[in-house]
């Protein structure tokens, strides 16, 4: 288990235009930041997920993370992270899609961020190559992995997608749980 959270570099887009029809959106440029520059010295949730646009992922745990947006915030957290091994083009049109307004969507194209934290795996079973398995996190201040949620099964080609340890909700009844014990 990974203590110190990774530095690796995420290809970001930034300034595009939304698309006029069903297009894609354009004019914007390619920004690349790192982990260190993301998340220093905040406290955040990161949590990631085997691809955009897939059901579990679209309906229930990205929007449940905006959906509690405020309540996260209330109890210390000051940013949210939803990363998929997906590009930026991609992550970028799922947000806009689903109407995200506060999570922000972080594209890990590449995998090399989910290989760091130990979280890529083979989906090829179902023609998605590889991909993260399903966890979340929250970050300290200093860069320390103050909590896992994983689900179970994390191994390529496994057959399922469990979801609930890395649920929106049962990230907030941790944190719940933190505050009553710290008050």
């Amino acid at each position: 288990m990974l203590n110190q959270f990774p530095n690796a570099t995420f290809a970001l887009r930034q300034g595009d235009k939304p698309p006029i029809g069903n297009g894609c959106a354009v004019g914007g440029e390619f920004v690349f930041k790192t982990t260190n520059e993301l998340f220093s010295g905040q406290r955040s949730i990161i949590f990631s997920l085997p691809g955009a646009f897939t059901p579990t992922c679209s309906n229930y745990q990205l929007p449940g993370f905006e959906e509690r947006f405020s309540e996260f915030r209330a109890l210390g957290i000051d940013d949210i992270y939803c990363i998929s091994v997906n590009d930026a083009f991609v992550m970028n049109e799922w947000a806009r899609h689903l109407g995200i307004q506060n999570v922000k969507v972080l594209p890990d194209g590449n995998g090399e961020f989910t290989r760091l934290m130990g979280m890529l795996v083979a989906k090829t079973c179902i023609g998605f190559g590889f991909r993260s398995h399903r966890y979340a996190a929250i970050i300290d201040r200093d860069g320390q992995i103050e909590k896992m949620f994983e689900e179970p099964g994390r191994e390529d080609n496994h057959n399922g997608d469990p979801y609930g340890e890395s649920s929106p909700e049962n990230v907030l009844l941790y944190l719940k749980q933190m505050a009553k014990l710290t008050a």
